[in-house]
């Protein structure tokens, strides 16, 4: 049975990050796309130009659609920008309780641009958080849940980890802006910790690198056991597209990844596996 996925996001028209890169993952991974979005986002590989929110009322009329007709085996969720369309998602979840869901607590752009409205994220963590299953967060991200410093070190990091821990069953922190030759992501879920390393590529190409994990631990989690399994495949995947992400030339500011490196003849020779 070929899983169907739902990607709840804004978008991106230079289809690197948001629904686009959700989208494209879905499809390199074998699962079946649908698509709720929450914002219009004019923007590119340099920053964000604009934002159009969708009311939480017409959110709430895309997933009642979509879950009246779709069976839904796995959601990823991005971009939600504003309490109302949080409240919406979350009140959703309930309603139809998807067997597996993977948050990406977006909240600033790659370049520094705000995606979440200031007075929503204290709904992002007491209304959604407890509803999803794992959550993405990167080191910027988490400081932003917590009220704290970001973490600069791998021990910061742990530190941080067991605190989220608190707000959302699982917990994914992901350690991309740390230094050093690789880049670990810790996963916390059940109450254990598991270092999850992957080799740092180097590119700037990186737009998009938390949407296009995050859609991939969800495509991949219904065929799994476990989420560590998921999480594992998940990252070997995005090291893999950023490894062929300079085969792309798209845009002036750090471009995509490539989705589509296994598939694509060119990328393959160039993709970097762990």
């Amino acid at each position: 049975m070929i899983v169907n996925a739902l990607a709840i996001a804004g978008t991106d028209p230079s289809g690197g990050a948001g629904i686009q890169a959700d989208l494209k993952t879905f499809a390199a991974l074998g699962v079946y796309g649908t698509t709720v979005i929450t914002a219009v986002v004019a923007q590119n590989t340099r920053g964000v130009a604009g934002i159009h929110p969708v009311p939480g009322d017409f959110v709430t009329a895309q997933l009642e659609a979509l879950f009246d007709d779709v069976r839904i085996d796995a959601v990823k969720i991005g971009m939600l920008g504003t309490t109302e369309v949080i409240e919406a998602v979350a009140a959703a979840l309930r309603r139809h309780r998807p067997p597996y869901v993977v948050l990406d607590p977006v909240m600033v752009a790659s370049s520094g641009d705000v995606l979440l409205d200031p007075e929503a994220i204290a709904t992002l963590r007491t209304t959604l958080l407890p509803l999803v299953d794992l959550a993405t967060p990167n080191t910027a991200e988490a400081a932003v849940l917590l009220g704290e410093h970001q973490a600069v070190t791998a021990a910061d990091a742990a530190d941080q980890l067991g605190r989220l821990g608190r707000l959302c069953p699982g917990v994914l922190l992901t350690g991309g802006h740390l230094d050093g030759p690789q880049c670990v992501d810790l996963l916390l879920v059940d109450g254990r910790t598991t270092r999850i390393p992957a080799p740092r590529v180097p590119t700037r190409n990186t737009h998009g690198t938390g949407c296009t994990l995050s859609a991939a631990i969800a495509a991949l989690r219904p065929g799994r056991p476990d989420w560590t399994s998921a999480v594992r495949d998940a990252k070997r995947y995005l090291t893999a597209a950023l490894g062929a992400a300079d085969d792309l030339d798209v845009g002036h500011g750090p471009g995509p990844v490539h989705h589509f490196h296994a598939l694509w003849p060119q990328a393959r020779a160039r993709a970097v596996a762990p």
